[in-house]
């Protein structure tokens, strides 16, 4: 069996995040923390729209960062 070189979900876009216990109650707001696997980058969050607007702002980030050689490991 050949393993695919591209996989279908890189870990570079990899995130974990986790949502405070009482942001999905009924009447609490989204809140928690999210962390990008392979750089670090951490933030807390207290609403939807700022969970997405540092989304949208590190993969933005990450897009112009990306180095033009090859890292050699």
């Amino acid at each position: 069996m050949t393993l695919n070189p591209t996989p279908l979900y890189p870990s570079a876009g990899s995130y974990v995040l986790k949502l405070h216990r009482d942001a999905l109650a009924p009447d609490a707001a989204l809140s928690g923390r999210i962390e990008h696997i392979v750089s670090g980058e951490a933030a807390e969050f207290a609403s939807g729209v700022a969970l997405l607007a540092w989304l949208l702002d590190h993969a933005a980030r990450q897009a112009t960062d990306s180095p033009s050689t090859p890292i050699e490991s």
